[in-house]
C-alpha cells in the first residue's frame, strides 16, 4: 500500500500572501471567521491518487477535548466497541485525564488511548500536571504534544514541546506531534515557515521517529467549520514529507505518518482521504459521536480505489 510520491513544487498561498482571505487578525484559535471569509485556491495536483505515499498505516485519533461526562463516556465507548471498523488502520481516541481510566478499563482492545497532554519529565512537585509515568500506569499508549491549544491558549513553547515529546518517547509513549498555522501566518506565506520551525523542535531532541505520528491542523481550521480543501492539505502534507527527508531521512519521510486535523467529519474525510500523503486524521468534535467517528476510520477505504 506504498508508493513514491510526485513531488508537486507549487504551493499556493504558503509563501505569498493570499487575497482572498480576510486580513483581520486571528487574535486567538476561538475566533471565528466572517461568514464571508474564503479560503485560498489551490492548483490541483499533480496526478491521480491512487494510494498513500508514505508506507505507514492509516491512522485516525479522536481528540475528545474537554468534552464528556461519566455517563456520555460509557455511551460513547459502547459506540465505539459495537462499531465495524476496517481493520488496516490504528485507532486511538483521547479522553479528558479525569476519564482515561474509565476509557481505558472498557473501550475494546481494538482502540487505543492517549492523553492529550503530559508533562516535561518525571512527575513530582507540579501541580495538576500530569506525568508520562502516570500514564503508562493506567493503559495509556499514545500523547497528543503540541496543539494549538496548547501552544497558543497555554503558551507552550517549540522547544518546551519538543522536550516533553522527547520525555514521552524515552519512556515509551508514542507521541501525536502537532504543528500548523495561524490564519495571519497563512495570509503573511509563512506556512511551511512555522511548520518546519516547529517540526525542527521535534527534530532536535527526539530519540527516533518509530513512534511519532505527525498531525498538520491548521489553526484557521480547527474547530471553525473552515476546512482547508484536499489540495491545501496535500501540499503541506507534500512539503512536510520533503522536509523530513531532507533534514531526517528518506526511511523516515516514508514511514512516518503525516495525517490532518481541522474540522474533519464523516461528510468531508473521504475527499480528504484520497490524497497520496495525508494518511489518517486527527478529529475533534465529529470523534465525539461514535458512529461519525467510525465512518472517518473507515475513510481509508477511499486509499483502496484507482482513481
Amino acid at each position: 500500500m506504498s508508493m513514491v510520491s510526485t513531488y508537486c513544487p507549487h504551493f499556493s498561498g504558503l509563501r505569498r500572501s493570499s487575497p482572498n482571505l480576510h486580513n483581520a487578525p486571528c487574535q486567538s484559535f476561538l475566533q471565528h471567521f466572517s461568514s464571508q471569509a474564503r479560503l485560498p485556491s489551490s492548483p490541483k495536483p499533480c496526478r491521480a491518487v491512487i494510494a498513500m505515499s508514505g508506507s505507514g498505516k492509516f491512522f485516525v485519533g479522536g481528540n475528545w477535548k474537554c468534552n464528556g461526562t461519566k455517563d456520555s463516556t460509557t455511551k460513547l465507548v459502547s459506540d465505539l466497541n459495537s462499531a465495524k471498523l476496517e481493520s488496516d488502520v490504528d485507532v486511538v481516541v483521547a479522553p479528558p485525564f479525569v476519564y482515561l481510566d474509565q476509557v481505558t478499563s472498557s473501550l475494546t482492545d481494538r482502540i487505543e488511548v492517549s492523553a492529550q497532554n503530559s508533562w516535561v519529565g518525571k512527575g513530582g512537585a507540579f501541580t495538576g500536571e500530569i506525568s508520562v509515568e502516570q500514564l503508562k500506569d493506567i493503559g495509556c499508549k499514545w500523547v497528543i504534544l503540541g496543539h494549538s491549544e496548547r501552544r497558543h491558549v497555554i503558551g507552550e513553547d517549540d522547544q518546551f514541546i519538543g522536550k516533553k515529546a522527547a520525555y514521552a518517547l524515552n519512556e515509551g509513549l508514542g507521541v501525536i506531534a502537532c504543528i500548523g498555522e495561524l490564519l495571519e501566518e497563512r495570509e503573511a506565506g509563512k506556512t511551511f515557515d512555522v511548520c518546519f520551525q516547529q517540526l525542527k523542535a521535534f527534530a532536535d531532541v527526539v530519540p527516533g521517529w518509530d513512534n511519532i505520528v505527525i498531525a498538520y491542523e491548521p489553526v484557521w481550521a480547527i474547530g471553525t467549520g473552515k476546512v482547508a480543501t484536499p489540495q491545501q492539505a496535500q501540499e503541506v502534507h507534500v512539503a512536510v514529507r520533503d522536509w523530513l527527508k531532507k533534514n531526517v531521512s528518506e526511511e523516515v519521510a516514508s514511514k512516518t505518518r503525516i495525517i490532518y486535523g481541522g474540522s474533519v467529519n464523516g461528510s468531508n474525510c473521504g475527499e480528504l482521504a484520497k490524497e497520496e500523503d495525508i494518511d489518517g486524521f486527527l478529529v475533534g468534535g465529529a470523534s465525539l459521536k461514535g458512529p461519525e467517528f467510525a465512518t472517518i476510520v473507515n475513510s481509508v477505504t477511499t486509499k483502496k480505489v484507482v482513481a
